[in-house]
């Protein structure tokens, strides 16, 4: 009985986060009513000019993983 309210809790916790969570507030430098900065024609763009934030590292990191367990899966064969 422990175990199921236990279990309970923790999905209610894990339900209720996204709830419980709050967003940065805009920035106040930024000039206008949203977030980010002002570009210079007049239009609200992102911070750091609309990059994307990983550039394909994750895939890189993800190709670079399962290269290596290859090559140990080969090695103990």
């Amino acid at each position: 009985m422990k175990k199921t309210i236990r279990n309970i809790a923790i999905i209610f916790f894990l339900a209720m986060l996204p709830v419980l969570s709050n967003a940065q507030p805009p920035d106040p430098n930024s000039g206008g009513s949203g977030g980010g900065g002002s570009a210079p024609g007049g239009g609200n763009t992102p911070t750091g000019g609309g990059a994307p934030i990983d550039g394909g590292l994750s895939i890189l990191m993800l190709l670079g993983a399962a290269y290596g367990s290859k090559k140990v899966y080969k090695l103990r064969q």
